[in-house]
C-alpha cells in the first residue's frame, strides 16, 4: 500500500465492495523455498469475513500447508500520468492506480462444498452478462462436471484486514487533478483509462 496518506482515505466498506465488485485478484503466501502465488476469481462473503475461491489441485499454492496467512491484492484502473498534463511547473511523471488488499488465514475447505461454491461464482459473472440467458451446468453432458470437479480444490480466506490505496492526484491541487483525468480520458479507445478517469474527476482533493 502506498504510504502517502491522501491516497489512503477510503473507508474499508468502500474498499471491500471494490473487491466485490472485481472478483478476482493475486492470492499470495509463504512457501518453504519462497513466495507464492495464483491469479483468482472469488466470491466475499455477505458480511464481508471471508471470501472462498477454487484453485487446480495442481498449484503450488493448493499444496502449500494451511492453513497459513495469505494476501489478496486485488487490481483496478491504472494508468501512466504525464507531467505535462497538470499545467503546473516542475512536476514529474507518476501511475495513477487503485489496489485493495485483503488479508488473512487461508484454508481449505471440504471438497463437498466445491460444487456449491462454483456454481455461485459462475451464476455472479453470467449476471453481469445480461441479457444473455445464463450459463448453467446442466447445459453440460451427465458425469463431465463431475471429472472437471475432481481437478480443483475449493479454499476459504478468513479475512483479517482490509486495506486500500487509491493514487488518484489527491495530492495535487484540484484543477490539476482534473486537467490530468481530461488529458487521460481524451487518449480514448482504453477502458482502464476511462475508468481511472473517471474516478480521479470523482477524488476528494486532498492537497
Amino acid at each position: 500500500m502506498h504510504p502517502n496518506p491522501a491516497f489512503r482515505q477510503m473507508p474499508a466498506d468502500r474498499n471491500l465492495a471494490f473487491a466485490r465488485d472485481r472478483g478476482f485478484g493475486l492470492l499470495a503466501l509463504n512457501g518453504p523455498d519462497g513466495p507464492l502465488a495464483a491469479h483468482v476469481p472469488f466470491l466475499i462473503a455477505p458480511d464481508g469475513a471471508s471470501l472462498d475461491l477454487h484453485l487446480a489441485r495442481s498449484n503450488a499454492v493448493a499444496r502449500a500447508a494451511l492453513p497459513a496467512p495469505a494476501l489478496l491484492a486485488v487490481g483496478g484502473p491504472d494508468g501512466y500520468i504525464s507531467p505535462d498534463w497538470y499545467g503546473l511547473p516542475d512536476q514529474v511523471p507518476t501511475w495513477n492506480y487503485v489496489a485493495v488488499h485483503l488479508r488473512g488465514t487461508l484454508h481449505r475447505l471440504p471438497p463437498e462444498t466445491l460444487r456449491a461454491h462454483a456454481e455461485a461464482l459462475s451464476a455472479r459473472s453470467e449476471a453481469a452478462l445480461a441479457p444473455k440467458p445464463p450459463w448453467t451446468a446442466a447445459k453440460m453432458a451427465e458425469g463431465v462436471v463431475e471429472r472437471m470437479m475432481r481437478l480443483i480444490l475449493p479454499f476459504r480466506l478468513e479475512v483479517a484486514a482490509v486495506d486500500g490505496t487509491w493514487k488518484l492526484n489527491q495530492n495535487k491541487p484540484a484543477a490539476a487533478r482534473l486537467a490530468a483525468a481530461e488529458a487521460l480520458a481524451a487518449r480514448g479507445g482504453d477502458a482502464p483509462g476511462t475508468a481511472l478517469a473517471r474516478l480521479m474527476r470523482a477524488a476528494p482533493d486532498q492537497s
